[in-house]
């Protein structure tokens, strides 16, 4: 399985930015497929997820501003980020599970103030 991770780039703080993930393989054959992020010097944290169901969880900190969503036609999930932050910088990963994890090669997104 292959995940292809897109979309990162430089915005201004309150920009948006729309990250895709292609996946090799239908998308509903996983448990579920999130989003991960990992700043400078900082531990990789769950940023969002969305279940198999459509069930989706996000961290607090993106809570109103970040939406993920699929598209099972193209085999592709997104996290739409709007109102970005300065502290949202990171290399964006997205990880998808069925019986072990698979990892997408990340996508720097920087946000400046």
């Amino acid at each position: 399985v292959q995940l292809q991770a897109s979309g990162g780039g430089e915005v201004q703080a309150g920009g948006s930015l729309r990250l895709s993930c292609a996946a090799s393989r239908n998308i509903r054959s996983f448990n579920n497929i999130s989003w991960y992020r990992q700043a400078p010097g900082q531990q990789r944290e769950l940023v969002a997820v969305i279940f198999r169901y459509g069930i989706t969880h996000y961290a607090d900190s993106v809570k109103g501003r970040f939406t993920i969503s699929r598209d099972s036609a193209v085999n592709t999930v997104y996290l739409q980020m709007n109102n970005l932050r300065p502290e949202d910088t990171a290399v964006y990963y997205c990880k998808a599970v069925s019986n072990i994890d698979y990892w997408g090669q990340g996508t720097l997104v920087t946000v400046s103030s």
